[in-house]
């Protein structure tokens, strides 16, 4: 696959110290870069495809990140020794204070990992992965193997096959990929797999998802998600989704003084009417009736 990257990117304040070397393979693009960054100095970046960053040392007390804005003062995280960067994803930069640094960056065509990937955990998994940034602080597990391409790089030996089989071991070990079959050998979500479903659906406020994006979250397919859900909490995950929120409704009615009708329109139920048969259904009794006993308890 002949490929080249495309990425819109602006810096100040730094500099290369060291001529940029590059290799280009099936679908994939390495580039090593040697620079200098002085205090203050900044950097934006947008890549059309996937990416990968890693660092030969660590900058983390040096390089602020975020991918909201440029204002690194209210939303941004210290930079990790490798970053994986779904295409379409902005990523602003800025140094506190001058360092030079090392890095090597992949760009890849999503076709290409795709194509890697799918044989082994399946579309679904595979292109949620694609679909989720990684920062990752300990970088053992694919130091040796970015040192490995560096060299490769700077002095090319082997076949291609090589380089481009070094880059695929460095998508494996960084991007978040569940152990699929694993899960399907327990028949049950993990602790850690239903933490970040519940911290991601809480994001949300109205505890709305479809089954096919809550799978994506946790990397399974959406019939395999459906079923180990199941397994793990008892309930559809529609029908979790629906306990959730009216457990959220409970919360509004007892600490709030907005009208059962409000709560339902916040909540996304389609009328007062509809979140008062499903209360009743969970509950056991009507959302004004709840609210008037808890109000009775508490005084």
């Amino acid at each position: 696959m002949n490929f080249w990257h495309s990425m819109s990117w602006k810096t100040e304040g730094i500099r290369v110290t060291a001529p940029v070397q590059w290799r280009q393979y099936d679908g994939m693009v390495s580039v090593l870069w040697e620079a200098e960054s002085q205090a203050g100095a900044s950097g934006y970046y947008l890549a059309d495809d996937p990416r990968i960053m890693f660092f030969f040392n660590d900058v983390s007390s040096n390089v602020r990140i975020s991918n909201q804005d440029n204002d690194l003062t209210r939303n941004s995280r210290p930079m990790a020794r490798a970053v994986y960067i779904p295409a379409g994803v902005p990523l602003w930069t800025g140094s506190r204070k001058t360092h030079s640094f090392s890095h090597l960056n992949l760009h890849l065509h999503k076709d290409r990992v795709l194509r890697y990937l799918v044989s082994s955990v399946g579309n679904s998994a595979a292109q949620a992965a694609l679909r989720r940034p990684v920062e990752l602080k300990d970088v053992a597990a694919i130091d040796a193997l970015a040192k490995l391409l560096a060299d490769e790089i700077k002095t090319p030996s082997k076949h291609a096959v090589y380089a481009e089989s070094l880059i695929g071991s460095i998508v494996a070990g960084l991007l978040d990929i569940p152990a699929e079959r694993e899960e399907r050998a327990g028949g049950r979500l993990t602790q850690a797999q239903m933490n970040k479903l519940i911290s991601h659906i809480d994001a949300l406020g109205d505890y709305r998802m479809s089954v096919a994006d809550m799978a994506a979250v946790v990397g399974l397919s959406e019939s395999w998600f459906a079923n180990v859900f199941k397994q793990t909490t008892g309930n559809t995950p529609l029908q979790w989704q629906l306990a959730k929120r009216v457990e959220l409704s409970k919360q509004l009615l007892g600490e709030s003084d907005l009208p059962v009708a409000s709560i339902a329109a916040q909540l996304g139920f389609s009328d007062q009417a509809h979140l008062t048969k499903v209360f009743r259904q969970i509950v056991g009794e009507t959302p004004a009736a709840w609210r008037r006993m808890r109000h009775l308890r508490q005084s």
